[in-house]
């Protein structure tokens, strides 16, 4: 949700850094390998005990995330850039859900559901954007929902940095995407039926 309505106010920083990146000669597959390998580390960052730098690198792998699809877009995008951005923006997510039930393994069945109800919400997504027509800017259809990357990493960052309430926020964070896998299956309900 803050993805689809409050890139408009981010655009004009991400544009900025992405037509910097390109004046470096750097392309958009080479900044989300940048943003994968940044993000991928967090959280082993988190589960050595360092939370704080954990959500900085997973706010920065993020940022990145936005800036290769705007490099994408100013020049050539590439089929097999987009399967590198969406599989490496799981693993990045995983990274962080394995950081933390490693860490607190009495939540690992919340951490195993929150899994398990993102692969519902990808699998429809990624289903629905190759058999359905593209009119938007990404190069698939882009399917919004309540839970998408911004909302992803803000539950994904109270989890990090409150361990007080870890078992909640999970629990909360698997609630709002199995939400959003029942908003993108009516959706597509709507679209292809």
């Amino acid at each position: 949700m803050l993805d689809t309505y409050g890139r408009k106010y981010a655009e004009p920083v991400i544009r900025k850094t992405a037509d910097r990146f390109l004046t470096f000669g750097w392309t958009a597959n080479q900044v989300t390998i940048g943003a994968f390998i940044i993000g991928a580390t967090s959280g082993l960052i988190y589960y050595l005990g360092f939370p704080v730098l954990a959500v900085i690198v997973l706010w920065l792998s993020g940022f990145l995330d936005a800036v290769d699809g705007s490099m994408a877009r100013a020049t050539k995008t590439s089929p097999f850039g987009t399967v590198m951005d969406v599989t490496f923006d799981r693993i990045v997510e995983i990274s962080v859900i394995l950081g933390v039930a490693f860490l607190y393994p009495d939540i690992m069945w919340a951490a195993l559901l929150l899994m398990a109800s993102i692969v519902i919400s990808m699998t429809i997504f990624l289903t629905v954007g190759n058999v359905s027509e593209n009119n938007g800017v990404k190069s698939f259809r882009y399917q919004a929902g309540l839970a998408e990357r911004t909302e992803g990493f803000l539950f994904l960052s109270v989890m990090m940095l409150a361990p007080s309430i870890v078992l909640w926020t999970t629990l909360a964070f698997f609630a709002v995407e199995l939400f959003t896998a029942g908003q993108r299956f009516m959706e597509a309900k709507r679209l292809l039926g």
